[in-house]
């Protein structure tokens, strides 16, 4: 009897169906299960419900007969009617909920994850041989790029410097209403996505599934000929203006420079091995800068092998810290994608930008969305709930660490040195979102008092007692005792409640 391996909906390329020598099983079939309990669980975005369904059904149109897609209710049930108690064997999923389950199946076998450049292992070794409490994002990339010979001058980082950041962080440029970059590749629909589209359709008429957000023609890839083709879109005509304004927003032009590979690397449609060579090669090639090349290769080997290792490092009761005590629900308007309601342009437009495609850049996420989430004091696991759930590229390994770690400093400094919230300063200088807003980004009271600029203010004296030791923290805390009127803004901070800004 011919062996069979199960593949989830986030293992979808040819790494996970190859054999540990690389090249492809030709007895094995492959199992893939549509568990519709998944989105009886959780209210996803409609986008990111379509873009999951129509990968795995072009991954099981791929592989052809040797492939089984079966659609259940649960996982369970579609395992023992495909194949029963025989044995099955499955990649290390990428969820501590997953990996449960496959744990407690007597006939399932779990194989070492694929799909990062780093073992759990390898991550743990790192760990061991670090000096103090702190797990630093930094040291485990320069260990990276060691280990796996990247952007290397023999034993030295290329052009002399690990980190090329402070040449990524320039506002966009004034006047411009987008960046000037060539259009991202965006694929073409075919007759399995018409296929998903009727079932989700079903689903919510007949069976009481409900999605946030808005599904029209999908934007990201579904197959591994698509992600390969969005890869070298990016890396021939993309990736030589990434890096400068890669920490820039536009509200005309929400993805600028950015690869929009997220979602085909987390599906599994792309390995990160060959996303870091390609962009390593166009720099070598002298196609584009360094600094894009850096930022680009840091995102992927640096910030991704990061908060994979660290959600399985930290353990599953990272999931519940709250060290600045939050306990605010996230309100209806937030939470249904309401991009009508608040009246500050900036988290209008970024909020309907997740509306409409289930997707944003990093800084919208952190510094417009997160931060609003932080001094508001919404509840971490809420918020993480949110971000898992209205974004493409949103598994629980990629959100925990994000969301709790960096967005909204619920370990207390664990994961971060500090907290990621700014005034209304920092978007405007960043972006032209301000501009025809009816708030201004320096008033903190009035009729036109920037929530954000509010917000900050009103979040450092809420935590005063806990930031003012942090070196990174204690210049703006101590900027407390100069305003004059934070009472009256922590006052307006605390009446504004859930509203809408």
């Amino acid at each position: 009897m011919s062996p069979v391996h199960w593949l989830f909906g986030d293992q979808l390329g040819p790494h996970f169906t190859a054999t540990a020598g690389g090249g492809t099983p030709r007895d094995t079939r492959w199992l893939l299960i549509e568990s519709r309990s998944v989105f009886r669980r959780r209210r996803f975005h409609r986008a990111k419900a379509h873009l999951v369904l129509s990968a795995m059904r072009h991954r099981a149109a791929d592989l052809g007969a040797s492939a089984r897609y079966v659609a259940a209710e649960t996982y369970r049930e579609g395992l023992e009617g495909a194949v029963g108690d025989a044995p099955v064997s499955v990649h290390h999923p990428t969820s501590r909920a997953a990996l449960a389950l496959v744990s407690s199946l007597p006939q399932v076998t779990v194989h070492p994850a694929r799909g990062f450049l780093l073992s759990h292992r390898e991550f743990a070794d790192w760990t061991a041989r670090q000096r103090g409490s702190r797990l630093l994002q930094e040291n485990l990339y320069e260990h990276i790029r060691r280990a796996h010979d990247i952007l290397m001058d023999g034993d030295r980082p290329a052009g002399g410097r690990w980190n090329l950041d402070h040449d990524n962080r320039e506002p966009p440029p004034r006047g411009r209403d987008t960046l000037g970059a060539p259009p991202p590749y965006r694929p073409r629909e075919d007759e399995i996505d018409e296929g998903v589209r009727r079932d989700l359709d079903r689903w919510e008429r007949e069976e009481g599934i409900t999605f946030v957000g808005r599904d029209g023609p999908r934007l990201f890839p579904a197959s591994r000929r698509e992600a390969l083709a969005a890869l070298d879109h990016f890396v021939t005509h993309r990736l030589a203006g990434f890096g400068t304004y890669e920490d820039a927003m536009l509200a005309g032009d929400p993805v600028m420079s950015h690869s929009l590979l997220s979602s085909s690397l987390n599906l599994g449609l792309l390995d990160p091995g060959e996303c870091v060579s390609r962009a390593e090669e166009a720099w070598r090639a002298g196609h584009v800068p360094l600094n894009s090349a850096e930022g680009f290769i840091r995102q992927v080997c640096g910030w991704r092998e990061y908060v994979w290792g660290l959600y399985w490092h930290l353990g599953e009761d990272y999931r519940h810290r709250n060290d600045l005590r939050h306990t605010a629900s996230v309100p209806t308007w937030f939470a249904e994608l309401d991009a009508d309601a608040p009246a500050a342009r900036c988290l209008s437009t970024v909020l309907a930008q997740v509306r409409d495609t289930g997707w944003t850049h990093h800084i919208p996420r952190l510094m417009v969305l997160g931060s609003h989430a932080l001094q508001r004091g919404w509840e971490p696991t809420q918020v993480t709930d949110w971000f898992h759930r209205c974004f493409v590229d949103g598994y629980d390994w990629v959100m925990l660490p994000n969301v709790v770690g960096m967005s909204q400093y619920a370990d207390g400094g664990l994961m971060t040195t500090k907290p990621y919230t700014s005034g209304g300063a920092y978007i405007h200088r960043m972006s032209d979102l301000c501009g025809g807003c009816r708030y201004r980004p320096t008033d903190r009271t009035g009729e036109r008092a920037c929530p954000y600029t509010v917000g900050y203010w009103a979040f450092l004296d809420r935590h005063r007692s806990q930031l003012e030791g942090n070196p990174r923290m204690s210049r703006a805390v101590h900027g407390l005792d100069r305003l004059g009127d934070v009472a009256q803004v922590a006052r307006a901070h605390r009446a504004a409640g859930d509203s809408p800004p």
